[in-house]
């Protein structure tokens, strides 16, 4: 998912080995992940979509301090999705923390290591092999 700040930007789904950059994107006061090739194109994941730091992650609230996670890894997924108007888009951590893309501090990189499995929709089931038994005629 891209965040609902950035519908205006074009986009494109994330690829598995493909390596991302932390942008704030041209228009938008909103942080989200792109290709170095093409800074302009918000690259989009699914929740469940995991993801490997080349360092240990950098975030800021953009106005007085920056922080650092002890983690390279985690796993992109959304937060308080119902709440209109506000970013979603989130990596949740190991220890079950989280932060907003838009916090991550710009020009980060980032592999994207797996996509989530999405659920195929299933076959028609094929009727059971009837089975026929043979009661022997009683003979009365």
């Amino acid at each position: 998912m891209c965040d609902y700040s950035l519908h205006a930007v074009a986009s494109r789904p994330a690829q598995v080995g493909e390596t991302l950059i932390t942008t704030t994107f041209r228009g938008t006061s909103t942080r989200g992940f792109a290709s170095e090739r093409e800074p302009d194109v918000a690259v989009c994941m699914l929740p469940g979509t995991e993801l490997a730091f080349a360092e240990n992650v950098k975030y800021d609230n953009r106005w007085i301090w920056t922080r650092e996670i002890d983690f390279r890894v985690g796993k992109f997924g959304q937060v308080d999705a119902h709440v209109p108007d506000r970013h979603h888009d989130a990596i949740e951590f190991p220890d079950g923390s989280r932060v907003l893309v838009t916090l991550l501090c710009e020009g980060q990189r980032v592999s994207v290591l797996q996509l989530p499995v999405l659920q195929q929709p299933s076959e028609r089931p094929q009727p059971a092999a009837q089975v026929r038994t043979e009661t022997p005629l009683s003979a009365d």
